[in-house]
């Protein structure tokens, strides 16, 4: 395998532009539909998709073989990508997405932040400049002065 395509950074960066596609694209998408609605579109395409791509790549597992702990936190996650998903679309739909996407970034800090309570994950006072910066940032993108 290419090690670019080995590398989170390349998975990283493709993630982030897709995520602005995904910002201009479901901002369109809404002007004429409910939020809520556009949210299950979105959803079942993704669903199509994803059952396509392990059809295809040979993935599928067992499911009984999934442990209990994975199901909790995959359907802990699963909850809280669609309330996620919700609210990014009705945010959208009543804002500029230039405003909502970089508010919705804010993500990345609190990924941080429970990340070291709650993960023990370490960040380096460098690191929590970076977060800081990142608040800022969001903050300065987000107002409208």
């Amino acid at each position: 395998m290419n090690a670019s395509l080995a590398s989170w950074q390349f998975w990283a960066l493709l993630a982030a532009a897709f995520a602005a596609m995904t910002a201009i694209f479901a901002k369109v998408g809404v002007e004429n539909v409910g939020s809520d609605f556009a949210t299950l579109i979105r959803t079942a395409i993704i669903f199509l998709v994803l059952g396509i791509i392990i059809a295809g790549s040979g993935q599928w597992q067992p499911l009984g073989e999934i442990s209990a702990r994975t199901w909790l936190f995959l359907t802990l996650s699963g909850l809280a990508t669609g309330a996620s998903w919700l609210c990014y679309f009705r945010a959208l739909k009543l804002g500029n997405a230039s405003q909502v996407a970089p508010v919705d970034k804010l993500s990345v800090v609190l990924v941080a932040v429970f990340g070291a309570v709650f993960l023990g994950e370490r960040l380096s006072p460098v690191n929590w400049l970076g977060v800081v910066l990142i608040s800022a940032g969001a903050v300065l993108v987000a107002y409208r002065f």
